[in-house]
């Protein structure tokens, strides 16, 4: 089907598909750096693996460098429709100094600010509480040791240091979000204390007061990972209060819940006690494994609760998968594409007309609308967004990913 006929399809329903093409333009959404290189990162004298992070496969063309990393972002870009931003965590330094976590600076990161210059795109940013000697517990800001928590402590206070210089330099506040791996792995006696010691932490971490016009700090929570099955520290309520109290955005993983908790569910219900919310879609399986978004109901769902709650601009979106079964760009490509596909669909519901259904209790016809519009021709709108943005679509979308996985194959 044409544009022009897709377009008039939805005139009859009262959508207007160009305001919702001008819409989707606008909404950014932050790739995350670590689905490029296996969340490996490029320290050279610190990083370990561990700490509740695991990605699975083999699949050739990982990237051992930050230039490779650069490549493989600016291709993936190069298939996404719109301007975006790049999520990158505090282990992918780019410099030949070996300093530890407590020791980065700015500088180790500055190629970084460059690069993003040089791509009209913006940067967050990420602590990195894992894969490190001093996390083989599963247990950082919430360690019974002062010296362990003081280490991570002067890590956390560097990475907001870094963060506000790049939203700086950026003209854009960068979202530094705060995971910790903390928990156990068999039932524990006595939780308080290590969540008493968690908060203290938190506050010695996030004492300075940064422009939030330059950063704005998140904290992000989670039920269970590998190591700390039995409980984790940090948990959905913990993080809810601590984001009230503080003042903080509050970080919403989707592979952070149990399977069966709907998390677009949890939008409305949190912004009304938080001023702003972090996002990091992505699709869990059994338990946090992070596997790349499908245009599946969950993500329509959130992204239908975005649009009708008016959320998008208190709700900084970003991903969060990591797949080496399949090539990592194309992970990246498939992934965002299919977050901004939600976002569009969301885009041309005709929510007066549910709305209106809806406070009337007539829920016949809500159900009716709704199970009527999947009928209407998204994939147009859909394909003269991408026309538009100058991005293949289709077959030729497939043909240039199979082109640039040729080039990076021979990588080990």
């Amino acid at each position: 089907m044409s544009y022009e006929s897709a377009k008039a399809a939805f005139a009859d329903w009262g959508v207007d598909t160009e305001t919702a093409l001008e819409r989707l333009k606008t909404i950014p959404i932050s790739m995350h750096c670590w689905q490029g290189d296996d969340v490996v990162g490029f320290e050279q004298a610190t990083g370990t693996s561990g700490g509740g992070i695991q990605a699975t496969g083999n699949h050739p063309g990982r990237a051992r460098t930050p230039d490779e990393l650069r490549a493989d972002l600016e291709f993936a870009y190069s298939m996404i429709p719109g301007k975006h931003r790049l999520n990158l965590h505090a282990m992918y330094l780019d410099t030949d100094a070996t300093p530890d976590r407590d020791e980065i600076e700015y500088q180790h990161f500055a190629p970084w600010v460059d690069w993003a210059k040089e791509q009209g795109i913006k940067l967050d940013f990420n602590p990195t509480f894992f894969a490190h000697a001093k996390a083989d517990d599963n247990l950082t800001l919430s360690h019974p040791e002062a010296g362990i928590r003081d280490f991570w402590i002067e890590h956390g206070k560097r990475c907001r240091d870094i963060a506000a210089h790049m939203g700086k330099a950026l003209g854009s506040p960068c979202v530094n979000n705060i995971w910790v791996p903390d928990g156990y792995k068999d039932t524990p006696i006595d939780r308080m204390s290590a969540r008493s010691r968690l908060e203290v932490s938190l506050d010695a971490m996030m004492a300075k007061t940064h422009d939030r016009t330059e950063m704005l700090d998140a904290v992000e929570s989670k039920l269970f990972g590998i190591g700390v099955e039995a409980c984790t520290v940090g948990s959905h309520e913990f993080y809810l209060g601590y984001a009230i109290r503080k003042g903080t955005l509050l970080c919403l993983d989707m592979g952070h819940f149990h399977p069966t908790e709907n998390i677009a569910d949890k939008l409305s219900a949190v912004a009304l006690s938080v001023d702003e919310i972090l996002l990091h879609v992505s699709r869990p399986m059994r338990w946090d494994s992070d596997h790349v978004i499908l245009l599946n109901d969950d993500i329509l769902q959130m992204a239908q609760e975005l649009v009708s709650a008016e959320l998008l601009w208190r709700t900084h979106i970003g991903l969060d998968f990591f797949d080496a079964t399949i090539s990592r760009t194309a992970a990246w490509v498939i992934g965002t594409r299919n977050m901004q596909k939600a976002l569009l669909r969301a885009l041309l519901m005709p929510l007066d007309q549910l709305k209106t259904a809806e406070d009337q209790l007539d829920f016949t016809t809500r159900l009716t609308l709704t199970e009527e519009f999947k009928d209407l021709p998204f994939g147009a709108v859909w394909s003269e967004f991408s026309a538009r943005e100058n991005v293949p679509n289709g077959r030729a979308l497939i043909t240039e990913l199979d082109r640039y996985q040729a080039t990076v194959s021979g990588r080990n």
